[in-house]
């Protein structure tokens, strides 16, 4: 279908402005270009936000504690987007209002460590990390007893894939779902939603190609299912699965590709192509008000894992 008009308007105004992308400056530079960009006041009320941090494999990992209410709550570690190169607590802040609020669930955002200065497997050991201490600090966190679930956007959701292989081999901590928005999940760019959308729809492959160079440099080494996830030989036993496309973003097809796989392998899992919308579109909800119904999919989607109404 059409571009949704909001969006369209977006990409035309950013075409005009002629903004250099993110691979054409120093990566201090970008970063600092996109938590500008997603910096807005929040506009989604929770009951509390705490900052804090976890014991890591290297030192401690900052984190962002949501509360939707004072009581016990099921636990949601969400992972941020941004090409495992960009992103922080600041930047995904709307976004995880926007679960915590939907899902009722207590969210616990990561600040993990970004590429290039820490390439894989860095950050998703900080990812691993915090969702083993998530799972065993039901006091300190006042959560409800019960696995816990894990998410992300696009780089997020690569390493909340990863996560959920990593809990399966490692046996822990247990997880009762996995929340994939448009998933980075293999290296190839080969795909035809990357010849259709790989230029003008904000993501693109030039940039996606900086990501992968600055994330995991050796060509190799891309191939462990660690890093894409869709190349693991086994996919049994995962947790069940919502898993989000847009139909213009060049990631879409890769993102379906493991859906499908997880479904081949017994796993239960919903996928929802989002047609009209570009990548990212779920960070602005607050922009794109059609982009409100994948907010209330993910809402419901994680209360009903969780046992929640």
């Amino acid at each position: 279908m059409p571009l949704e008009p909001v969006t369209a308007a977006i990409l035309q105004a950013m075409a005009e402005a002629d903004i250099p992308e993110y691979h054409q400056l120093p990566v201090a530079e970008s970063r600092a270009i996109y938590t500008q960009s997603q910096s807005v006041p929040p506009t989604v009320e929770v009951y509390s936000v705490e900052d804090s941090v976890v014991d890591g494999p290297l030192g401690e990992i900052p984190v962002r504690i949501y509360r939707a209410h004072a009581g016990q709550a099921p636990v949601h570690v969400h992972y941020h987007g941004g090409g495992w190169v960009l992103g922080n607590l600041v930047t995904h802040d709307a976004d995880c209002r926007e679960i915590c609020v939907a899902s009722g669930c207590i969210v616990i955002a990561v600040d993990y460590r970004l590429a290039p200065e820490h390439p894989f497997p860095a950050g998703l050991n900080d990812c691993y990390a915090v969702a083993c201490w998530a799972s065993s600090a039901e006091t300190e966190l006042n959560a409800r007893p019960g696995p816990i679930s894990v998410g992300g956007d696009s780089a997020g959701a690569n390493l909340a894939a990863a996560v959920a292989l990593m809990a399966r081999d490692k046996a822990g901590p247990e997880l009762a779902f996995q929340l994939l928005i448009y998933p980075i999940t293999e290296p190839s760019m080969s795909s035809l939603s990357y010849q259709e959308n790989g230029e003008g729809y904000l993501l693109t492959k030039t940039m996606m190609n900086w990501f992968w160079d600055n994330y995991c440099p050796d060509q190799e080494q891309r191939q462990h299912p660690l890093v894409s996830p869709l190349l693991a030989p086994d996919l049994a036993d995962l947790p069940p699965a919502l898993l989000i496309t847009a139909e213009y973003d060049p990631l879409r097809d890769e993102g379906e590709a493991y859906a499908k796989r997880l479904a081949e392998a017994g796993v239960e899992v919903e996928m929802r192509r989002f047609d009209g919308f570009i990548h990212a579109f779920f960070s602005l909800v607050a922009t794109i008000e059609a982009a409100r119904e994948a907010v209330d999919l993910v809402g419901g989607t994680l209360r009903r894992a969780h046992g929640s109404h």
